[in-house]
């Protein structure tokens, strides 16, 4: 996905500088997706790369090419990694604004031994969206976590915006917090570390369901001289 953004915006580069004639058929196009679409179609004479013309379509195209590649490369892992992680975190996935993308990010951060954090807090502090204490004076506020795992912030932070867009009680809570006095920033912190509480309760069901704890048994040792009084508990 980095390689195709590096791509896209290679190509953005390239149409500014190319001759007018070209960024003119370009035009029709509004975005970059759209423009690559059209310039993935050009035929450019191998034999006329002299001509500036010939050789911007000759690279546009290529360009082009490689990010159509990259399209398909990124749709076949996509469908390999929703299976795996409909198997792994059936319950996380269902969530409402958690992608496979998501599922995954979060799953890699939390660990399949998600019994070693503590809580809720303890996984919220992990993705970065635990609150900071701010305040100064007579001022009492949090400020953003700028710790734990970036990636799973950015994928707690992704899910708080799709929730803002779709969802009417977020925006609900969002429109209150708003008349609170509560800024944007500090209202999508606090729905990041509303969204981890659910992300943690779903990944540990998800994760004990795959990998259940070994029953624990209580083991006698035994000498020569009978029971020695100590008691071992071994899994």
């Amino acid at each position: 996905m980095k390689s195709r953004s590096a791509a896209l915006v290679q190509l953005g580069g390239l149409i500014i500088s190319a001759p007018q004639q070209l960024r003119d058929r370009l035009a029709c196009r509004t975005t970059l997706r759209g423009k690559a679409a059209l310039a993935r179609r050009w035929r450019a004479s191998t034999e006329e790369l002299a001509r500036p013309t010939h050789a911007a379509k000759f690279a546009l195209r290529s360009i082009a090419r490689r990010i159509d590649t990259l399209d398909a490369e990124i749709a076949g892992l996509d469908r390999r990694l929703e299976q795996l992680v409909r198997a792994a975190a059936p319950r996380t996935i269902e969530l409402l604004g958690i992608s496979t993308g998501h599922a995954g990010r979060l799953l890699v951060t939390a660990g399949q031994n998600i019994e070693r954090l503590r809580g809720e807090a303890a996984f919220a502090a992990l993705c970065g969206a635990s609150p900071v204490p701010a305040s100064s004076g007579k001022i009492t506020r949090h400020r953003l976590n700028y710790g734990g795992d970036r990636q799973a912030n950015r994928a707690l932070h992704l899910i708080a915006v799709c929730r803002l867009r779709y969802c009417e009680r977020t925006r609900a809570y969002a429109r209150r917090r708003g008349a609170e006095g509560k800024t944007k920033p500090e209202i999508i912190r606090c729905l990041k570390r509303y969204i981890a509480r659910e992300v943690y309760h779903a990944l540990r069901a998800d994760l004990a369901a795959i990998d259940p704890r070994p029953a624990i048994r209580d083991t006698t040792i035994i000498c020569g001289a009978g029971p020695i009084g100590i008691t071992r508990r071994r899994t």
